[in-house]
Formats: C-alpha cells, structure tokens, sequence
C-alpha cells in the first residue's frame, strides 16, 4: 500500500524560504512522476511542480522560486520554497503516479496521479 507523508509546512513572512519534505512507503517506481500540488480554500488543485527521471516540470507561478528533487534512496520528494508571497498560501499536496502511463504534458493535472498525502499547510504573510 503506496503511503505519501509530508512535512516542512510553517507560518514564514512574504520573502522567506520553507523545505517541504514528502516520504513515499511502498511506492518504489522510481521513474514515474512524483508531484506537488496546492489547494487554497475554494479553489481547485492546482499543479506546483513534477518530476521524473529526465524530466522536471514547474508551474508559471513557481518558476525560479521553488525548485523540486527528489532522493530515490529515501524515496522522499522535495520542495525547495524560496521568495514565498502570500499568493503561495495553501495546503501543499505530494502526489505520486501509478501504473498507467500518460503524456509528460499532463504531468501537473491532479487526475493522473492516484495516490496523494494528507497535506502540509503553508501559509504566508505579508
């Protein structure tokens, strides 16, 4: 049974930096895509960033502010938060796919990945 955790999750002043850290049990494919997503309060799941082997997609609003890895010995993904805004306050999914295999373009729509943590809240104040 695929268990994703995450943590790094905090309060932090618009400018500042947080490291979210998700680890993945009983999920061994290491070349499938692993991602991050968000959710504010009314809205819809909104991708964040995804990566695979060879791969690394980020969404327009987190382009060289957050940076995603992943360590496939510690199974554990990776967000690196830099620069936050509060428009970046949300609770901060990982997400992780399954067996069937879809376009690298689809790699931040949340329909496509099965398995999901419970959340990490971020929240950012100006």
């Amino acid at each position: 049974q695929v268990q994703l955790v995450e943590s790094g999750g905090g309060s932090v002043q618009a400018g500042g930096s947080l490291r979210l850290s998700c680890v993945a049990s009983g999920y061994t494919d290491s070349n499938n895509y692993m991602a991050w997503f968000r959710q504010s309060p009314g809205k819809e799941h909104e991708g964040v960033a995804a990566i695979r082997t060879g791969g690394i997609t980020y969404a327009d609003s987190v382009k060289g502010r957050f940076a995603i890895s992943r360590d496939n010995v510690k199974n554990t993904l990776y967000l690196q938060m830099n620069r936050l805004t509060p428009e970046d306050t949300a609770m901060y999914y990982c997400a992780a796919r399954g067996s069937v295999a879809y376009s690298d373009s689809w790699s931040l729509v949340p329909a496509t990945y099965p398995y999901w943590g419970q959340g990490t809240q971020v929240t950012v104040s100006s």
